[in-house]
């Protein structure tokens, strides 16, 4: 069964904009219409390490946590941050093992330094191997959420090509954004049916054929065959979480996640 989450990136895009708590995110999802809820670790707040309240919050609330997302200014391509990325994402697990069926998603890759990619791509792939471990032994799926902004690693086919044949499909699954991935210039259908197997949820947002931002519908993205692909994975967990980047979102993010929500429905009539 498909069910619809909604990340927190809508609202942590507006930076010092934002003045709000992770309460207000929950009441503004659950307003919208959505069952789940995708936080990361700048918007967790008040709530970091206290997932039993977490957990109340959302109930009350009526959410679950779909994933938890978290990035490190390692870029996670810094040999010399192994130790101390490992350490931060093993106190994530923590955390997300509170909550059965959630996944841990990491960040796209991102170069923070100088140097060969091919020590960046070594670097990022032991990082996510070792954190797939230790997400095994925490009971936590544990996925890599390629992106397309600036300085990523992971761009274009060729990139994830070069990633996925680095890390253990066993360890590491993914998080595939159509928005980013059509920012890539791929082919989106077959480069979701090639890596059918390692998909856990889907990340659902929209883009116009230069690239840019739009309302979820309003862009270039198939998104029912998208989601037809998706929903065949033999690892795909049922969610499709919704993210929204654009100009419009900025403007009331609250309105724009409800907008995608009624469209998600209307495209999935």
């Amino acid at each position: 069964m498909l069910q619809i989450g909604c990340q927190t990136y809508t609202w942590e895009m507006l930076g010092d904009c934002w003045a709000g708590g992770p309460d207000d995110l929950l009441d503004a999802i659950a307003a919208g219409g959505y069952s789940g809820i995708e936080i990361t670790d700048t918007m967790i707040g008040s709530y970091a390490g206290q997932p039993e309240a977490f957990g109340q919050a959302l109930a009350s609330r009526g959410l679950e946590l779909v994933a938890f997302a978290c990035a490190s200014d390692s870029g996670y391509t810094e040999p010399g941050r192994l130790a101390s990325d490992l350490a931060m994402i093993n106190r994530t697990l923590d955390f997300v093992a509170a909550f059965p069926g959630a996944v841990l998603s990491l960040g796209s890759a991102t170069i923070v330094s100088p140097g060969d990619l091919d020590g960046k791509f070594a670097a990022a792939a032991d990082l996510y191997n070792a954190a797939g471990e230790l997400g095994q032994k925490a009971g936590v799926p544990v996925a890599v959420h390629p992106s397309s902004h600036h300085n990523t690693l992971l761009f274009s086919r060729a990139d994830y090509n070069r990633l996925f044949a680095l890390t253990d499909p066993l360890l590491l699954g993914w998080v595939p954004d159509t928005g980013h991935i059509l920012r890539g210039g791929m082919d989106i259908l077959d480069t979701l049916a090639i890596y059918r197997d390692r998909i856990r949820y889907l990340h659902l947002k929209d883009v116009d054929a230069t690239g840019d931002w739009q309302m979820l519908g309003s862009g270039i993205c198939d998104t029912r065959a998208v989601v037809d692909i998706v929903a065949a994975s033999p690892n795909f967990n049922g969610w499709l979480v919704l993210e929204e980047e654009s100009d419009i979102a900025a403007a009331d993010p609250a309105k724009a996640v409800r907008t995608n929500r009624e469209t998600m429905r209307q495209l999935l009539a």
